[in-house]
């Protein structure tokens, strides 16, 4: 099996993949947070430069319905090294929505159909795609199944939920199934992936899946690839090893960020996902909500790595 890690905007930076990689590994694609205007600021060209990669495959991820954005960011991303990119067709965020961008773009076919057809003829790159299932309703997918189809996809990734269901609910297994009987190129399953046992239960409906994405549960619970793998680890190792991708962390954003409070908003929203493999930190994890300085957060932090016991493959 394949393991890839989910772009979260904001989590999954480089600071971040690089310590995961470090500490961890068992990813065989990294997807960087979306790129979304026709040029890179200098915050996204530090997130994909090869020198900030180094020793992992790096797939950048594109989100927008404008062609001439898409190729522009590709001429870009080309110069760095990069000969693929992701075209993000799956955010169910409603302000992505919006404007039409991501899962959003799933409700006007015709000009989707219309974005691939030029961006396919003119890209230099490979392009693979991450996508939802449509926006209100299954039958939704047929339609897009049968645009998919035109198209040398390098690879399709697929969240079989629509866009209104976000991130709950139980996913559409029938639909990841006709995208393998229909589909020629290759897929990759995303999608509550949370445990070995969750792993298990998908692949006894779904047992032609190849490559899993893996996001909200890695964020929770980073040895979450090591466990999907069945390797063996113990608890007093795992919190060992969590304290130390923490801390570097903790040290790669205090050394590009001007501040405490951003170095702080960052580690504060890394904590809502790995908070919940804590058992009674509810008091620590307030501390560390209310922290307003790296000191205090610091205190903080380190008494839930000391004094609560880590519980990761706790099933939601």
């Amino acid at each position: 099996m394949n393991y890839y890690m989910a772009p979260m905007e904001g989590l999954t930076t480089y600071i971040f993949r690089n310590a995961f990689h470090q500490y961890y590994g068992g990813i065989d694609k990294y997807f960087t947070p979306f790129l979304c205007n026709r040029h890179m600021s200098s915050r996204e060209k530090n997130d994909i430069l090869p020198e900030h990669n180094s020793g992992m495959c790096t797939i950048p991820q594109i989100l927008t319905n404008r062609a001439e954005d898409f190729l522009s960011l590709c001429q870009d991303l080309a110069s760095y090294g990069y000969d693929t990119v992701n075209l993000n067709l799956g955010c169910p965020s409603g302000t992505v929505v919006a404007k039409g961008r991501g899962a959003g773009f799933l409700a006007y076919p015709d000009k989707l159909d219309a974005f691939l057809y030029e961006i396919f003829s003119r890209c230099p790159l490979s392009i693979s795609i991450k996508t939802r299932i449509g926006m209100e309703q299954e039958s939704e997918w047929d339609t897009l199944l049968s645009i998919y189809q035109k198209y040398p996809i390098a690879e399709l990734i697929i969240h079989p939920r629509l866009q209104k269901e976000g991130y709950g609910g139980i996913p559409h297994v029938s639909a990841y199934k006709k995208a393998e009987e229909i589909l020629s190129c290759p897929l990759c399953y995303n999608g509550d992936i949370i445990s070995p046992a969750t792993q298990e239960k998908t692949l006894t409906v779904l047992p032609g899946i190849k490559t899993i994405m893996i996001g909200r549960g890695l964020l929770k619970n980073p040895l979450l690839p090591s466990l999907l793998r069945l390797e063996n680890t113990t608890a007093g190792d795992a919190v060992s090893t969590l304290k130390d991708f923490h801390d570097t962390i903790l040290e790669g954003y205090l050394s590009i960020m001007s501040g405490d409070m951003n170095t702080l908003y960052k580690m504060k929203d890394l904590w809502t996902f790995l908070g919940q493999s804590f058992n009674g930190a509810d008091k620590y994890l307030k501390a560390i909500r209310k922290a307003r300085t790296v000191a205090d957060y610091r205190l903080a932090a380190n008494a839930v790595f000391r004094t609560c016991p880590y519980l990761p493959c706790q099933e939601e």
